[in-house]
């Protein structure tokens, strides 16, 4: 008993930093996602300019930022996650900006980089001055697209609920769906439940993959909905399918 004992004790600390490496893995994999998502969101707004919309310029990135907030003050009163959604939401961009522009002197910097040349400065200052001059545009409209970006991580965390509910519903019909094959004598598919269950996590996170990373703006319940109803089909189909007993 007691040599069980020190060997489970010599195991447990090997299994919690296993744990604990999951854990970490999967924070890293998720901020590598969002920077993603955020980078590819940036270069498809400055493409749009070059190509889509050159006429619009950065006044596409900011009507793109308004017509998110007008989303999001018209359509988001109620949530379980916040008494106050659209101030929620609002906080995610502001606190963006403080931190990524604003904390590290970003702003300040670009304040003084879009004042005009001073023929009396020294060369780097005419330099940077005068590159920014030509690429002032893209700044401005990668601060709105990231402005977009938070506003859109705020509008997934209030619409995490959805993907709950349904996958509730999802595995209890699914259970309920077992059952009637199993007493009536139904084929079982192990094919099925493991292609279904491939597809449960990854269907949740391409809802946040393509609503933050989408240039131009779109409700959030075009994106949402249609990922949480084929999450939930995915979930119904795993626990149909769950061969082993409960």
């Amino acid at each position: 008993m007691t040599q069980a004992y020190r060997e489970t004790a010599k195991r447990h600390p090997v299994q919690q930093q296993g744990l604990i490496s999951r854990a970490l893995a999967g924070l890293s994999k998720l901020a590598f996602w969002l920077f993603a998502a955020w980078l590819f969101s940036v270069l498809a707004e400055w493409v749009g300019m070059w190509l889509w919309w050159p006429q619009e310029g950065v006044d596409h990135s900011r009507r793109m930022l308004e017509r998110e907030i007008g989303y999001v003050h018209r359509d988001f009163a109620q949530s379980l996650l916040a008494e106050h959604p659209a101030a929620y939401v609002r906080l995610f961009a502001e606190v963006s900006y403080h931190y990524l522009f604003q904390v590290t002197g970003l702003e300040r910097f670009g304040l003084w980089l879009h004042q005009p040349p001073d023929p009396d400065g020294y060369r780097l200052q005419l330099w940077l001055r005068g590159l920014f001059a030509h690429i002032a545009e893209h700044v401005i409209a990668a601060v709105n697209i990231t402005q977009v970006f938070a506003l859109r991580l705020g509008v997934l965390t209030l619409a995490m609920p959805v993907f709950v509910l349904f996958g509730l519903v999802a595995v209890v019909d699914g259970l309920v769906q077992r059952d009637l094959r199993r007493w009536g004598g139904g084929r079982e598919s192990s094919f099925l439940y493991h292609h279904a269950k491939r597809l449960v996590w990854p269907s949740i996170v391409l809802a946040w993959v393509v609503y933050l990373a989408m240039p131009v703006s779109v409700h959030p319940n075009f994106v949402i909905l249609p990922f949480a109803v084929l999450s939930a089909l995915a979930t119904a189909v795993t626990a149909s399918t769950f061969k082993k007993y409960l």
